[in-house]
């Protein structure tokens, strides 16, 4: 795979103002030329702009926390589609558009002045984010590496040490990555608003004007006109900008309609426009324990291809917080700008039916779905024809190995399944069928005793590792494109429709020589077909301290393994 590579500025790049036009509720929903600030910041296991990026994208932490609390875990609640699963987070799939919601983060920068973005992920997807930047020709600045998730306060701090140590006056634009925008416009307005608050001296954030009494969102209160800093001649700030009263958590119903009819209370984005340097020194303040962690983790960080891989054991000992919790909540110097910009967080299947376009019944549908008589309902077929009848208020999702059916209503309890499915044991919430790798990809196509099929997708010029396998033997069919061979001493092409067979414990590896994806069908066959039988001699990738012996046979009876191998 062509990892995004280089870093695309070591500096910010300042930006050119002119008067922004504001609604006469000081709203930013209009046009402006205001320029974006020069390094951006963005919130999200696998997302970021140009400054920096948060999100760690663990089992626990799956998707950047819109709320003042703790992050939330959304990542279930749009179980069971390759769709968010622990291993294809959200932010990686293409939920509303044919662009991934990380693809559609970045791409909505573009007419924004502002230096390459700083990506803050999840080790375990460093592959998928590096190849869906480099599909929309996006060169980060840095790509960040968490080895586990620990919240957004820890991982924007890292992204901000990143920043000044190239750029001590760097402005940071932190977004999440799972967040939908509709108006483009206003939000290139609001990034510009935000800058000249920043630049007074304040920690801004961005409040969304309710739509409705949402329980499902935390809540910024409304504390007065912020006044320009005695340094910009005191006065009023003219721009619509408010300081911020408190940060309230997840309401229930009622006090929700009080805070939307009150008319003080905006919906918490997660969005923010932040001085690293301001930053560092508020979670200094008030969270010393975070930042003292997280500088002596940026210590023993290392470079790892592309990658800037955060060092382990300092990160290790790092609370897991959100940066509200760690610094504006607690800080005197956060302030606020109220927007409508057609955001929407989708963190549940009910917020992707009010996000897409619905047909005269109120319904949206996906995939090969056949309906009579449904109204105001969700249904997604991926692989298999849904037909549904005489029902409304439905959510109806259909995946290769797992089906959903809940009422539209109660979609956010879909966690308490994937909670029921991690008690059993079950694996269905954390993988599915296709599984990225930095070479490409595959995809399970049947397994039973003793035998696993799959399809494997090499990208042009990709090489996988030098490997061999304790307890399976391999045989590789060519559907399309060439493949290079190596099995043991022989190095051969093997062409369409013809195959090769891999015996138990021989050294191998495939290369596609080629500029097309080269499509193969492995078989597997043997007494233990687990991912971690394999040990890796040569790898392209650094993964040799990785998975180089195996991590479950412990669970196995070994002897009786290689009495069956034999």
């Amino acid at each position: 795979m062509n990892l995004a590579t280089g870093r695309a500025q070591t500096t910010a790049q300042a930006a050119t103002e002119t008067a922004s036009q504001m609604q006469p509720n000081g709203v930013a929903s209009a046009r402006s030329t205001d320029a974006a600030p020069p390094a951006v910041a963005s919130s999200s296991d696998a997302v970021a702009s140009n400054a920096v990026a948060s999100n760690a994208i663990a089992s626990e932490n799956v998707g950047a926390e819109a709320a003042g609390q703790e992050r939330r875990d959304r990542g279930p609640v749009l179980y069971p589609v390759i769709l968010s699963r622990n291993t294809v987070p959200k932010q990686l799939l293409p939920l509303t558009s044919q662009s991934s919601m990380l693809q559609e983060t970045l791409l909505r920068l573009r007419g924004l002045e502002m230096a390459g973005p700083v990506i803050v992920s999840n080790q375990e997807h460093r592959f998928m984010v590096a190849e869906q930047l480099r599909q929309i020709d996006v060169t980060p600045q840095a790509l960040i590496l968490e080895p586990f998730g620990r919240n957004t306060a820890p991982a924007v701090a890292m992204a901000a040490l990143n920043l000044l140590s190239q750029a001590p006056d760097a402005m940071m634009l932190v977004l999440p990555a799972d967040h939908v925008i509709a108006d483009v416009e206003a939000f290139h307005q609001a990034v510009a608003q935000a800058k000249r608050v920043t630049q007074q001296g304040y920690l801004a954030t961005f409040g969304v004007v309710p739509k409705k009494p949402e329980t499902g969102y935390g809540y910024i209160q409304n504390g007065g006109p912020l006044e320009r800093s005695p340094e910009a001649g005191g006065g009023q700030y003219a721009a619509g900008a408010c300081r911020v009263s408190r940060f309230v958590e997840k309401p229930d119903q009622e006090t929700a309609r009080h805070y939307v009819e009150s008319g003080e209370y905006f919906w918490n984005s997660g969005m923010f426009l932040l001085s690293a340097a301001l930053y560092m020194q508020e979670l200094e303040r008030y969270s010393p324990e975070i930042a003292s962690a997280c500088r002596a983790a940026y210590k023993e960080s290392f470079s790892d291809l592309d990658f800037f891989r955060v060092g382990p054991e300092g990160f290790k000992t790092c609370p897991s917080v959100s940066i509200d919790v760690a610094v504006m909540e607690k800080t005197q110097k956060a302030a606020m700008v109220p927007v409508d910009i057609g955001w929407n967080d989708v963190g549940s299947w009910s917020a992707l039916w009010d996000f897409h376009d619905k047909s005269e019944q109120g319904n949206v549908t996906r995939g090969p779905v056949v309906m009579h008589d449904v109204k105001n309902s969700f249904i997604s077929a991926d692989k298999r024809l849904v037909a549904a009848v005489g029902v409304e208020d439905l959510v109806i999702v259909e995946t290769i190995d797992a089906v959903l059916v809940t009422h539209k209503d109660r979609a956010q309890d879909v966690k308490k399944i994937v909670e029921q499915l991690q008690r059993e044991g079950r694996t269905e919430h954390e993988t599915h069928r296709l599984v990225y790798r930095p070479w490409g990809s595959y995809e399970s196509i049947d397994t039973g005793p003793r035998f696993q099929v799959k399809r494997l997708i090499v990208n042009p010029g990709a090489v996988l590792s030098l490997q061999r396998h304790h307890h399976r033997a391999e045989h590789w069919v060519v559907v399309s494109g060439t493949a290079e061979v190596t099995s043991g001493d022989d190095v051969r092409l093997v062409a369409e429709n013809e195959s090769i067979y891999i015996p138990l414990g021989t050294w191998h590896r495939v290369r596609n020589p080629g500029r097309i994806p080269l499509h193969m069908i492995e078989v597997q066959s043997g007494a233990y077909l687990g991912e971690d039988d394999i040990v890796r001699s040569e790898d392209s990738y650094g993964r040799l301290d990785l998975d180089t012996t195996p991590r479950n046979f412990q669970s196995v009876n070994l002897e009786e393994l290689d009495k069956s191998d034999k």
